[in-house]
């Protein structure tokens, strides 16, 4: 019976574990190796640099700022979308008719892909000065016209951005704090209101959110990567025929001007950039974790 358990097993997760290490596992070693070598317009390492690559990056102005830019993102959109998926979650949970329907119109923008999500951001509701459904709707109120995508002072560029984010992953951590919201016993209500406590902010304080601990853990650590992997609503939204402009340049944007970028496929510079990100990105959340830990 181990036997056959055991290859049921691997019949199942052998394929994927394939995957994963062909796709994933290998490709992130060998950029890690390639970090350390000088590859132009190739992906084989041609001359060996030791940290030579890392010095450049870490010195670059434009990495440097590209990673603070999107640290000061990640502050605000990681709470934001917290605080309105529990938001929403809740609501969908307290509602006793065609919970169904609205847990599947909350999610369905996740399903949406990003680059068309952005085109549409992009085209249709923030488009140009004079047309544009947000400049219509400012219209309604005496507002005059914005140019939300060109404009830099102010940086209304960044409404463009984060609510086409919150749009599209809202839905699936709602959906995560849900599950997390069904598997507290419904016996600790029972017996909190037996006890005397008030439905609403107490019950929520002092059993619900207690509940939710390694959800909050999971849809913060969720968080943290996406926002520093931001790649596609950015690229489609500020990209133009002309180029990526210097402000809210994410991370991933820069390493793929210069893996990738007209000035030449500077890969070995690149790599590097990229075990910078995810040190980066494992830093933050193995620090917020923590944090997170000792409150609870």
């Amino acid at each position: 019976m181990r036997s056959r358990t055991t290859r049921t097993f691997w019949l199942f997760v052998g394929p994927f574990a394939v995957g994963l290490l062909l796709f994933t596992y290998l490709p992130i070693a060998w950029s890690a190796y390639l970090s350390f070598f000088d590859a132009r317009n190739t992906v084989t390492p041609t001359e060996f640099v030791g940290f030579g690559n890392y010095v450049d990056i870490l010195t670059d102005r434009a990495f440097l700022d590209s990673i603070g830019t999107f640290t000061v993102f990640a502050a605000f959109i990681v709470p934001t979308t917290v605080v309105l998926s529990l938001a929403l979650a809740l609501l969908v949970n307290q509602i006793r008719v065609a919970r169904a329907f609205f847990r599947s119109v909350f999610f369905l923008p996740f399903a949406c892909s990003y680059v068309v999500a952005s085109l549409v951001w992009k085209m249709s509701l923030f488009s140009g000065v004079d047309s544009g459904v947000a400049n219509t709707v400012l219209g309604w109120f005496g507002a005059d016209p914005q140019a939300w995508v060109g404009t830099v002072d102010p940086p209304l560029y960044w409404v463009v951005l984060v609510t086409a984010r919150l749009w599209l992953q809202l839905g699936f951590y709602m959906i995560l704090f849900i599950a997390a919201l069904h598997r507290i016993p419904t016996h600790l209500y029972e017996a909190a209101w037996i006890d005397g406590a008030a439905p609403g902010w107490q019950t929520f304080r002092h059993i619900t959110l207690p509940g939710l601990r390694g959800a909050l853990v999971a849809v913060l650590t969720l968080n943290l990567i996406n926002a520093y992997q931001a790649f596609d609503e950015f690229y489609n939204i500020l990209g133009d025929s002309r180029g990526y402009p210097p402000f809210a340049r994410p991370p991933l944007v820069y390493l793929y001007y210069t893996s990738l970028g007209s000035g030449g496929q500077d890969l070995g510079r690149g790599s590097a950039g990229a075990v910078v990100l995810a040190l980066v990105i494992a830093l933050v959340t193995l620090l917020s974790g923590r944090v997170l830990r000792r409150q609870a």
